[in-house]
This record gives C-alpha cells, structure tokens and sequence, in this order.
C-alpha cells in the first residue's frame, strides 16, 4: 500500500500518517526529512520527537529520500516519511537543479517497487495565495508537480482539513 496524505499546516496530516502507520501490521519506521536550521525548528523537532511512540525506528534523511526508503522498507515493515514538503525545501535551497531532478525522479521512480507499506506526508501549498519571492512561486510549483506525479503511483492519496480526511484516491479508510 502507497498511501499520500496532504494538507496544510496543523491540519491533522501528521497524526492521521501516523494512525495509519501504526494500524498497519508490523514495525513502523519513521523517516524524518527535517533539520533544525535555527532555534524554533530544532524546538518543533524536539517537540515530534517526544509524541512519537518510544519504540518507533527514527531515520533522518534531508536529502536522499528514495536511497533511505529503499535501505529500509521490507514487508510487515511500514515506512512513514514526513514530511516531503521539508524534504523539497532542503532540496531547493541547495540550488542544484541536476539534484533536484534526481531525487524527485528516484522517489517517483523507487516508490512503486518497495516492499511493505509506505506513508507519504506533505503540505498542499497550492491553495493559497501567490508567493511574492522567485523562491517560494518556484517551491510551490515543484511542490505541485511532485504531489501530481506521487498521487499517480500511490494507492490512496488522503487530503486532511481541519483534521478530517477525505479520500480523493483509492479505498475508503
């Protein structure tokens, strides 16, 4: 099962991914996309870190998303990755479009072909407002794009508002 979950910010997408994690059988590995570049961030990575359940395997990996996913996903093993939306952020600010276009492609690529149960979390950014930077117009359509092209090779995609889920592909939960 390939499982998307989008939604904005405090929207309840986290939690929803991690019930659905943690209803799948068997272990659960939670991959975090985040790194604490200032005082605020590293106090909300503290702050995830604590409501995760003790016994849940944490792998960080800012960059290289598909390589991690492929290292650990086995069957009875769920994967749940939150969120991609930090992972295209670290991606971006590196400039390196030739990256860029390598790890969304690998992710796109690898995720049909895993093993066990994956669990996709990212913020739908498209509904708001225009940016007014070349940097966050640029995120925004990236962001777009990869969400298309990850709806299309995932099971179910799960749009989350107000903490409550709509299925807009796949099985009814």
């Amino acid at each position: 099962m390939r499982e998307l979950v989008l939604g904005g910010v405090k929207s309840g997408k986290s939690t929803l991914a991690l019930e659905l994690a943690t209803a799948s059988a068997g272990e659960v590995v939670f991959i975090a996309t985040a790194t604490a570049g200032d005082e605020e961030m590293r106090r909300r990575i503290e702050r995830h870190r604590r409501e995760r359940p003790a016994n849940m395997e944490v792998v960080e990996e800012p960059l290289h998303l598909a390589g991690a996913l492929e290292r650990e996903a086995r069957s009875g093993r769920c994967l749940l990755v939150d969120c991609l939306t930090l992972w295209l952020s670290n991606l971006l600010v590196r400039t390196d479009d030739a990256l860029l276009a390598a790890e969304t492609g690998a992710l796109v690529d690898t995720l049909p072909s895993l093993p066990g149960h994956v669990v996709l979390v990212a913020n739908e950014t498209g509904l708001g407002i225009v940016p007014d930077s070349a940097l966050a117009r640029r995120f925004n359509d990236e962001a777009g794009v990869l969400h298309q092209r990850l709806a299309a090779r995932s099971d179910r995609v799960i749009l989350v508002a107000a903490g409550l889920p709509l299925v807009l592909k796949g099985p009814p939960m």
